[in-house]
């Protein structure tokens, strides 16, 4: 008895994505099927970085596959397809980018800069190209994180290239002043400080750039919400109350402006001993699960409050650089993943897919 397409489609749907719970035909994951009497090959695209869950889906489909009546030789081919997605309507994209992640606190102190540069070392590691942009105009800190020094080249006097650190693309103010020259500037400045070095960086061919936002949910942080091409945010709160309470306030902002909230993280969960390991909930335990039910957002992973995660970002080797098969860098993978697949569910960006209509004067 000949296998069928049709057949072989009907496996796949009855397979679930082990990160997104989709099928792989509901989820658009099923690239090409070929069927040629027992053979079968399978190409599957998954809509977000996921190297580390390519040999699991292959193995997934494979064996089922292979348990098909008549199933000879299998093979299926596993990849990711990044996707631009739709921002803020009149908002301009920024060339070589195809989706912005901004990751906010309501306050400072939470170890925001210290996810966003993990987060974007993840997606990295999941297979992206990735960038991130230090906006914290008034204490950057990335290029400690990525172990970067010197400064950015131009090479046509109008744009500068950016730097590298572990893979990523990389750039801050922080490249381009003296590392104790204090940035007393006014917020004005400091927005169009931060939208040169958005627009006249060139960004190669980015899946995902993340910015790392100054805290606090001021004028600063309104402005760039409405000028800055966002896909979506990532809120960065710890258990504690008075965090929790500026973290709402920074999801609210986002709302306002339309921005899709990808989810939070919960930093400093728990605090675990160096000398004996135990593990306790000092700043509180559950506000960060209990913030994202009350907004109907996803937790999309807690980390514990360790010294090692401080140390590695210190010495510009953060974790999932420093220890990557370790279970910190686990959980950041875990986050990297989640909040790709929820882009991947944002409507996508179909802009370029129109020809543009240019009306001249007879």
């Amino acid at each position: 008895m000949a296998i069928t397409e049709q057949a072989v489609r009907s496996a796949l749907a009855g397979l679930l994505d082990p990160v997104t719970g989709k099928d792989y035909v509901a989820g658009k994951s099923v690239r090409a099927v070929q069927v040629d009497g027992g053979r079968i090959a399978v190409e599957i695209a998954l809509g977000y970085p996921g190297r580390g869950v390519w040999d699991t889906v292959r193995e997934q489909v494979e064996s089922a596959l292979r348990a098909l009546p008549g199933a000879g030789e299998v093979s299926v081919k596993v990849s990711s397809s990044i996707v631009a997605h739709a921002v803020q309507r009149g908002v301009k994209r920024v060339p070589g980018v195809k989706n912005i992640i901004a990751v906010a606190s309501g306050k400072g102190g939470v170890g925001k800069s210290t996810t966003a540069v993990n987060l974007a070392l993840a997606l990295a590691a999941e297979g992206a190209s990735v960038g991130i942009l230090d906006a914290d105009i008034y204490g950057p800190s990335q290029p400690t994180m990525l172990g970067i020094s010197g400064k950015p080249e131009s090479t046509d006097g109008k744009s500068i290239e950016p730097m590298e650190g572990h893979g990523l693309q990389a750039m801050s103010i922080g490249l381009l002043i003296d590392q104790e020259t204090p940035m007393v500037w006014r917020g004005p400045m400091v927005t169009q400080a931060l939208q040169q070095l958005l627009n006249e960086t060139r960004w190669r061919d980015l899946d995902y750039l993340v910015i790392d936002l100054p805290p606090g949910t001021g004028d600063i942080q309104l402005t760039l919400s409405q000028q800055v091409p966002v896909t979506g945010a990532v809120i960065v709160t710890t258990p504690q109350d008075i965090a929790l309470l500026d973290a709402r306030r920074g999801l609210q902002m986002f709302r306002k402006v339309n921005i899709p909230i990808l989810g939070i993280v919960e930093n400093m969960s728990t605090h675990i001993c160096s000398q004996c390991g135990h593990e306790e909930h000092v700043f509180g335990a559950g506000g960060g699960e209990r913030m994202a039910s009350d907004y109907g957002v996803d937790l999309l992973g807690s980390l514990p409050l360790d010294i090692r995660i401080r140390q590695e970002a210190d010495s510009g080797r953060p974790t999932v650089i420093a220890d990557p098969d370790g279970r910190i860098a686990g959980i950041y993978r875990a986050i990297a993943r989640q909040v790709a697949v929820r882009i991947a569910d944002l409507q996508r960006d179909h802009s370029s897919a129109f020809p543009k209509i240019v009306i001249k004067g007879g």
